[in-house]
C-alpha cells in the first residue's frame, strides 16, 4: 500500500487562511480533493492523509467531510485548541467520532512566540493527546522548534510525533557546516526517541541538493521511521505532483525494496496507525 502522509485541501469559500496571502499568488485560490485524486492514482497512491492548514475548526470539518466521501483518504491530521487542555479534550471527542482521525497540528512556525511549544498549556494539552493515542505533527522551520520538539520527545515519550518536512533543513548550504547545522544534530537527537517520525516532504519547495538532507535522515531514523508526502498543492510551486514524487523516488533509489515500501506506506500506516 503506497500511502501519501501530508496532503493539503483548502477551500477559500468555506474556510479562512490568512497565511496565504499575494505572495503565494499560484496556490492562493481553492484546491478540492477532484483535482488532486486523479494525480494521486496515477502515481500509484492507495491513501492519502489529510493534514491542517488551518488553525480552525472549519477546516478540519472540511477535511472529515472529505474523508467520509473518499476511500482514497486514509485518514485526517486535524486541529485542536492546545492552549486550553479542556477544549482539547472536548475536541479530540468529538473528531474521534470520525474513523479517519488520526493526528493533530499546530501552525507552530506562523506563531510570533517561537517558544509556543513550549508552553504549560501546550504540553498539557498534549499529554491529553497522547492518553488518546492519537499522533501529533511538528512543523518547525526555526531551530528552535526542533529543540522544543526533542525536549517534548523526551517529556512525553508516550506521545507519537511526526516531525513533517525533515524538520526543514538548510537545504543549498550542505557545504556550510553553519548551514548544516544545527539542523543535522537536531534531528540526529529527535530520532533517538522511538516515539518520533519525521516525514520526507515538503523538500522540493526548499531547493535543490536535496540528497544529503534525506540521507542524513534515512541514516537517523531509519526507513521504517520516515514517510514519503508529497504535500500538495503547497509543493506545486516547484512542479506537479507527479515531479514531486519523482523526486522523492530519486531521494530513496539507494534503499532496499523493503525500505522503499516502508518510506512510501508501512511508515505512515505505524505512525498515524492507519487501518
Amino acid at each position: 500500500m503506497t500511502v501519501d502522509a501530508h496532503l493539503h485541501l483548502w477551500d477559500l469559500e468555506r474556510v479562512a487562511y490568512p497565511w496565504l496571502t499575494d505572495a503565494l499568488a499560484p496556490i492562493n485560490r481553492t484546491f478540492a480533493f477532484a483535482e488532486v485524486e486523479p494525480q494521486l492514482r496515477a502515481e500509484g497512491v492507495d491513501g492519502a492523509v489529510l493534514v491542517q492548514a488551518a488553525n480552525s475548526v472549519e477546516d478540519s470539518e472540511a477535511m472529515f467531510a472529505v474523508a467520509a466521501s473518499s476511500p482514497l483518504v486514509a485518514g485526517v491530521v486535524a486541529w485542536v485548541d492546545l492552549l486550553d487542555p479542556a477544549a482539547t479534550a472536548a475536541q479530540l471527542e468529538t473528531w474521534s467520532a470520525h474513523p479517519g482521525f488520526v493526528g493533530v497540528r499546530h501552525l507552530i512556525h506562523d506563531e510570533p512566540d517561537a517558544d509556543w511549544l513550549a508552553r504549560d498549556a501546550v504540553r498539557r494539552s498534549l499529554a491529553v493527546v497522547a492518553a488518546h493515542g492519537i499522533a501529533f505533527d511538528v512543523i518547525g522551520v526555526l531551530p528552535r522548534h526542533l529543540e522544543l520538539a526533542v525536549s517534548l520527545a523526551e517529556e512525553q515519550p508516550e506521545l507519537r510525533i511526526v516531525v513533517d518536512h525533515l524538520g526543514t533543513p538548510p537545504a543549498g548550504s550542505a557545504s556550510s557546516a553553519a548551514g548544516w547545522e544545527p539542523w543535522a544534530s537536531l534531528m540526529t537527537a529527535l530520532a533517538a526517541h522511538p516515539n518520533v517520525s519525521t516525514k520526507l516532504s515538503g523538500l522540493t519547495t526548499i531547493g535543490d541538493d536535496l540528497q544529503p538532507y534525506a540521507e542524513h535522515a534515512l541514516d537517523a531514523f531509519g526507513a521504517s521511521r520516515v514517510l514519503f508526502g508529497g504535500d500538495w498543492p503547497v509543493s506545486t510551486l516547484a512542479g506537479t505532483y507527479a515531479e514531486t514524487t519523482a523526486v522523492a523516488r530519486a531521494l530513496t533509489a539507494g534503499l532496499s525494496e523493503q525500505e522503499r515500501s516502508d518510506v512510501f506506506g508501512g511508515a505512515a500506516r505505524r505512525a498515524y496507525r492507519l487501518d
